[in-house]
């Protein structure tokens, strides 16, 4: 397999890059009330997917597609293998209820703070008085609108008082002489954490892709929001590039969605309607197995893409 010859433009490109991964390295970005994510280190750039996709392909893919077009290509039809040839490692600081969900993608090299060999760090994430929200009725595990902010001011009192008294527990059982291990027991989860973070950029592309979606929970999703546009999107450009376009801004169309946009528009041919169509239209085309539903999150999925795609009236 043969090498690119090294030239100055090459050499200054690779000065370039060490330049700006040096700028990066250990800038903390903040997250939360006292949180951060920082870069520790990275292995490859964008030419890195390249380099290990053309391992595959030849050299002779070169001569019909420039980087960014391959890159959009591997991407566009889910071809992962090159983008695990390159990894970043973070130092994140996050709290304890945060990172229960952060490390349920264990696809990554984790080393986290411990609290048995070292004290708790002094830190716990608070609710300012305007942004306790109300659990969701649509979906049991997210949140709904904002509550007032008057009873939001008496929750954030609460939970100070009761972190204040937490903490000085949890003193007053070190100074006792209690194991650290066993005076831990009773922190909230609220507590903030510090861990290394470790991963390949396919598996964090997938980390980001859920995480930085609207449905994910707001705390992680201001983490995954700022690891990918602080960090991955100066480090990888082209690579992020493609993934807002395939992955974050694309849309995903079900074998059920597809027939219903298919009768929605032979309906409406028949009817010289036009779009948007009305929900009582789109009730008609819908799938058989979701008639008898008084309640589907299908259909409901089914809807909100029509809407952004100009099919249907928003309901």
């Amino acid at each position: 397999m043969s090498q690119e010859t090294s030239t100055p433009e090459s050499r200054q490109s690779a000065n370039d890059r060490l330049v700006q991964v040096n700028e990066l390295r250990w800038q903390k970005f903040s997250v939360l009330d006292d949180g951060f994510v920082c870069l520790v280190d990275v292995m490859g750039d964008d030419s890195s997917v390249v380099q290990a996709a053309r391992v595959s392909y030849g050299d002779g893919t070169k001569k019909v597609s420039d980087d960014r077009t391959l890159i959009r290509y591997l991407l566009r039809h889910r071809h992962t293998t090159p983008f695990e040839m390159a990894e970043i490692k973070f130092l994140v600081r996050v709290p304890m209820d945060c990172w229960r969900q952060w490390v349920r993608h264990r696809t990554a090299n984790i080393n986290e703070y411990s609290t048995r060999y070292s004290l708790a760090i002094e830190a716990a994430q608070g609710t300012p008085e305007d942004q306790w929200r109300t659990q969701a009725e649509s979906n049991r595990q997210g949140s709904g609108d904002a509550l007032p902010v008057d009873l939001g001011a008496k929750l954030t009192t609460e939970e100070q008082e009761l972190q204040q008294k937490i903490r000085s527990v949890y003193q007053s059982r070190i100074e006792t002489g209690v194991a650290r291990e066993q005076a831990r027991k009773d922190l909230p989860l609220s507590t903030y954490t510090e861990a290394y973070w470790k991963i390949d950029l396919h598996n964090l592309l997938h980390f980001l892709a859920l995480r930085m979606d609207s449905h994910a929970q707001l705390e992680i999703r201001n983490y995954a929001t700022t690891i990918g546009e602080k960090i991955v999107a100066p480090l990888f450009p082209m690579v992020w590039e493609a993934f807002l376009d395939y992955r974050m801004q694309s849309m995903f169309l079900t074998r059920l969605d597809r027939e219903v946009i298919q009768r929605l528009t032979a309906n409406a041919a028949s009817a010289k309607s036009a779009p948007p169509y009305s929900n009582e239209e789109f009730l008609a085309a819908q799938d058989p197995s979701w008639v008898s539903l008084n309640r589907s999150r299908e259909r409901d999925e089914c809807r909100s893409k029509l809407e952004l795609l100009g099919l249907l009236a928003k309901f």
